[in-house]
């Protein structure tokens, strides 16, 4: 599945780095900062799709900057010994709202899974393969399986990245436009 545009990458990837960071695997497995990586990172695609849904969006945040991390950090308690340091830079590349809206979803598998309808429903299919009909609600992506129906192995890798009452500070922030944005479930 494509993206609205490559835009987005230092964005997802700052925005998924700060998560990291603040709410650190916690896993015994080998792979446990692997797999927290890739919950965040999902979580964070997502999160940035339904805040930049067209290509225009992403080139736009591109240019003009994302905002940053000072007001997450400062909620989080994760802030920088030094924020002005040679390797703090990308920090500047952190959306506040793509990282709430992220730790909404990653607290709160229901909700992950009506983002990832709605993504999925709005971003097209590459391939050319004819279609009986478009792609719509319910038909979730593999590529967000860690993120909706995660399995064992990654709920303990991510247990601090998942826990309801570590993210709420960040995830009150923005909570409230993510619940509009997203479409109720019926049935």
């Amino acid at each position: 599945m494509a993206g609205p545009s490559t835009a987005l990458s230092p964005v997802i990837a700052a925005s998924t780095h700060w998560l990291v960071r603040a709410y650190p695997a916690s896993g015994a497995d080998r792979a446990a900062d692997t797999l927290a990586e890739l919950q965040a990172r999902q979580a964070v695609t997502v999160a940035a799709w339904l805040r930049y849904p067209t290509a225009v969006d992403a080139e736009l945040v591109a240019m003009a900057g994302p905002g940053g991390s000072a007001v997450l950090d400062w909620r989080a308690g994760s802030e920088p010994d030094d924020e002005l340091a040679e390797d703090e830079g990308w920090r500047t590349w952190v959306d506040e709202v793509v990282v709430s809206w992220a730790a909404c979803l990653l607290a709160d598998p229901h909700l992950a899974a009506r983002a990832v309808d709605s993504v999925a429903a709005a971003v097209p299919i590459s391939d050319s393969r004819p279609r009986p009909r478009p792609r719509a609600a319910g038909d979730l992506p593999s590529e967000f399986r860690r993120l909706t129906d995660p399995d064992p192995r990654d709920l303990e890798a991510a247990a601090l990245l998942r826990h309801p009452d570590l993210l709420e500070p960040v995830a009150e922030l923005h909570r409230d436009n993510l619940l509009y944005l997203l479409p109720t479930r019926v049935g």
